[in-house]
């Protein structure tokens, strides 16, 4: 992914959600104007979420994620409903596409019921107007009466998609908001086995382009580099970025006077709630032999034989409490309904999650009174330099000393 490419966490999440045929992927091809989704007269055509990212007019860089349908049947047609509903955690606008012959079903008023309830922007979609004999005025707002086949208020429907967005809080920035113009940013980037061959991962990527926006002067090593780099720079940085993995290191070759923070406690502050995050890290102190511990990914990738999230982090675990804890681990779209079970959660950074998602699985995890927490968080307590990794950001900061 080159870095004028928009990241799929970065863009626009619209949800196409509805019963089967009513129409989900004929609306796609006619909203888009591309045939994206295969339109069939067979029931249950879509059988999985597929996402597809695009640029949508009015609204720009756009993933469209088409679900399968929600009146699904038996024990696979209730695991693909379900995963229909999983899509709601990342949608930033949801569009419900009915028969509109047939009406508004249970289904489509369960789904809508569960959209406002997340407090989501709902588009209705009255689909097949060219079966109507008189089309009826909208029963409520946005919603809409539209023709995927001839066409019919097709644009319409696309204009008032747009208006559902709220624009994100442009002050919301990875790291530039700290920065002022020709400042100096140092960012320590190990090469190893997983690292994708050719390219840098995403946070590494996104973190470069917001100095750059900044005004800012982003220079590049390796954890072994830092101290020559360091040495060989005639103005002092005014920060030092890491990958957690290598966060001791780091913080020993960085001078006291020099702040220090990593890709993953900066990934936490865009799009989460690293207050929570860095409060939630203390649940290690209390760990006992038999809990459990959840370590949740947000995308799904090879695992390497030393993998930090289903070996390195358990045993940096295991090393710091003394105790035994039982380890579960998810990845991707998957996230446990329940979280009751677990006396502790421990999320990646959610680079490819969206803001949206990220805080979604925050708040199921405060509305279920457990503790969560974050890699980079978790790393730097463990090793005891958190204090220093967050001095950043003084709201944190300050929660930290009121803890002690």
């Amino acid at each position: 992914m080159g870095l004028n490419s928009t990241p799929n966490a970065e863009r626009i999440h619209i949800g196409i959600f509805g019963k089967r045929n009513a129409g989900k992927s004929s609306i796609i091809n006619a909203i888009t104007g591309q045939n994206l989704a295969i339109v069939s007269d067979v029931s249950g055509t879509t059988t999985d979420p597929v996402s597809k990212a695009m640029e949508l007019l009015p609204l720009g860089p756009v993933l469209i994620i088409d679900t399968p349908g929600l009146d699904d049947e038996g024990e696979l047609g209730r695991l693909r409903v379900q995963k229909s509903y999983q899509v709601l955690n990342k949608t930033d606008i949801a569009v419900l596409v009915v028969d509109g012959p047939s009406g508004i079903s249970g289904e489509d008023r369960a789904i809508m019921a569960r959209i406002r309830a997340k407090q989501i922007p709902l588009v209705t979609v009255m689909n097949k107007a060219d079966q109507m004999q008189q089309i009826p005025e909208p029963a409520e707002p946005n919603q809409i009466w539209v023709s995927a086949l001839t066409g019919y208020h097709v644009f319409e429907l696309k204009e008032l998609i747009a208006k559902q967005y709220k624009v994100k809080d442009e002050k919301l920035r990875i790291v530039g908001d700290i920065l002022q113009p020709s400042d100096i940013a140092v960012l320590v980037v190990p090469i190893d086995k997983a690292a994708p061959k050719g390219r840098l991962i995403l946070p590494q990527q996104q973190t470069i382009r917001d100095i750059l926006e900044a005004d800012a002067i982003a220079v590049v090593c390796k954890e072994y580099e830092l101290r020559d780099t360091l040495a060989s720079l005639s103005r002092k940085p005014k920060i030092v970025i890491t990958d957690s993995q290598v966060f001791a290191k780091v913080s020993a070759d960085t001078p006291k006077d020099i702040l220090l923070t990593s890709f993953s406690i900066l990934m936490a502050r865009y799009k989460g709630d690293l207050e929570t995050l860095v409060s939630g890290v203390t649940a290690l102190d209390h760990l006992q032999d038999g809990d459990r511990v959840l370590i949740s990914e947000g995308c799904t990738h090879h695992r390497q034989c030393d993998d930090i999230g289903t070996v390195k982090i358990p045993r940096w675990i295991r090393d710091y409490t003394g105790c035994d804890p039982v380890f579960e681990t998810t990845s991707g779209v998957e996230f446990p309904d329940d979280l009751n079970r677990y006396a502790m959660i421990v999320h990646c950074g959610g680079c490819t999650l969206s803001e949206r998602e990220m805080k979604y699985r925050i708040a199921c995890a405060k509305d279920a009174g457990v503790p969560i927490t974050n890699y980079g968080v978790l790393i730097a307590f463990i090793q005891g330099i958190l204090k220093r990794s967050v001095q950043a950001f003084p709201s944190v900061a300050m929660c930290l000393e009121e803890d002690d």
